[in-house]
C-alpha cells in the first residue's frame, strides 16, 4: 500500500499536488483520452514508466522524505507516455522504455544535485532531457521505428492558411481543455475537465490556475495566428498551465503581485513555446515541457520577495520539494 501510495503521489506531482486521489484521477484521465484515441499503450506506458521510476529511486536508496512526497515518479511517468506516442508500439519499444524510465529517475537526483545550488527545483527537466536523447537515438535504431516523429526539416513561416481555425465557441473551449490534457501528452477535452477536477481535489488555486493558463496561451496563440491545428490539439496550452500554477500557487503563496507575475511568465511561456517549435523543427523532436522549465527557471531565479509557500522553504535530496498545501 505504501508503493501505490508513493506511486498515485507521483502521478498528482506532475502538476505538482502531493495527494494521492489526485494522481489516482490523473491516471484516469489518461486512460479515457489514451483509449478515445486507440492508444491504449500510452496509458499504459505512463504507468510503467511511473512505477519503473519509482522503484529505481528505492533500490537506488534516495531520501525516505522526497520519495513519500512522489518527486521520483512524475518525470518517469512523462518518459512512459512520450515513448510510446512518438515511437511505433513494437516488442523493444517497451525495454526502451523501461530503460529510459530508469535513467530518468538518475536524471533527476543529477539534474536536482546540480540546481539546489541556485534554490531552483529540477521541474520536468529530467524527462525532458532523457526524452530528448531517446527519440534523438530512435532515428539511428532500426527496431525503434518512429511514430510520430520528423522527418525532421526547416521550420516553415506561419501563413494565413495555417493560422485559419474555427472560431465557434465550440472549438476554444475543447482547444483549451486539450491544453490542460496536453501535460501528459494526451489530446482530449474530457480528460481535461477531469485533470481540472483532480487538481481541484488538493488544491483550488492550482485548478484556477490551470484553467486560467490554457485560457490565456490558446487566446493568445489565436490572436498571434500560431498554427491552426497545433492549437486545436491544445499543444499551445500545455506549458503554459504548468507555468501558471508553478508560478501563481506552488512556489509563492497567491497574492495580487503574485498572480501578475504568474500572468507575464505564462504570456512568454506562450513565445518560447513558438520558439522552440523553431529551433527544434531541424532535428525532429518535440519540445515536450521545455517550455515551461525554461521559463519556470527563469521567473523563479530573480528571487523576487514574494512569499514562498511553506513547503518550499527547504529542498530534500538535491531535489527540491514541490507538494504544496495550497486549498483554497
Amino acid at each position: 500500500m505504501r508503493f501505490i501510495d508513493i506511486n498515485l503521489r507521483g502521478a498528482g506531482q506532475v502538476m505538482f499536488m502531493n495527494n494521492p486521489l489526485t494522481g489516482l484521477l490523473i491516471l484516469i484521465a489518461i486512460f479515457v483520452g489514451a483509449i478515445d484515441a486507440s492508444m491504449t499503450q500510452v496509458a499504459i506506458g505512463a504507468v510503467v514508466g511511473l512505477v519503473i521510476g519509482t522503484a529505481t529511486a528505492i533500490v537506488l536508496g534516495v531520501d525516505d522524505a522526497s520519495l513519500k512526497q512522489g518527486l521520483f515518479g512524475f518525470s518517469p511517468l512523462l518518459t512512459g507516455a512520450a515513448i510510446p506516442t512518438f515511437v511505433a508500439n513494437k516488442p523493444m519499444t517497451w525495454v526502451y522504455l523501461d530503460i529510459g524510465a530508469a535513467v530518468t529517475t538518475v536524471v533527476t537526483l543529477a539534474i536536482g544535485n546540480i540546481f539546489k545550488t541556485w534554490g531552483v527545483p529540477a521541474l520536468t527537466f529530467p524527462f525532458v532531457l532523457t526524452t530528448w536523447f531517446l527519440l534523438l537515438g530512435a532515428y539511428q535504431l532500426y527496431r525503434i521505428h518512429n511514430r510520430s516523429l520528423g522527418p525532421a526539416g526547416l521550420p516553415a513561416f506561419a501563413t494565413a492558411a495555417t493560422a485559419h481555425v474555427d472560431m465557434s465557441a465550440s472549438y476554444v473551449v475543447t482547444s483549451m481543455l486539450r491544453g490542460v490534457s496536453q501535460v501528459f501528452l494526451i489530446g482530449n477535452w474530457v480528460s481535461g475537465i477531469i485533470i481540472l477536477i483532480a487538481l481541484a481535489v488538493n488544491s483550488r488555486w492550482a485548478s484556477a490556475l490551470a484553467a486560467a493558463g490554457t485560457i490565456v496561451a490558446t487566446l493568445l496563440a489565436l490572436a498571434f495566428g500560431a498554427n491552426g491545428s497545433s492549437i486545436n490539439a491544445g499543444l499551445y496550452g500545455f506549458s503554459a498551465v504548468l507555468t501558471a500554477v508553478a508560478l501563481g500557487c506552488v512556489f509563492y503563496q497567491p497574492s495580487a503581485g503574485v498572480l501578475l507575475y504568474a500572468l507575464i511568465g505564462t504570456v512568454f511561456t506562450l513565445f518560447v513555446q513558438a520558439a522552440l517549435n523553431t529551433a527544434l523543427a531541424p532535428v525532429g523532436i518535440p519540445t515536450l515541457t521545455a517550455p515551461f522549465v525554461l521559463v519556470t527557471w527563469l521567473f523563479l531565479l530573480p528571487k523576487r520577495d514574494f512569499t514562498p509557500t511553506p513547503h518550499h522553504e527547504r529542498t530534500s535530496g538535491g531535489v527540491m520539494s514541490h507538494s504544496p498545501d495550497a486549498s483554497a
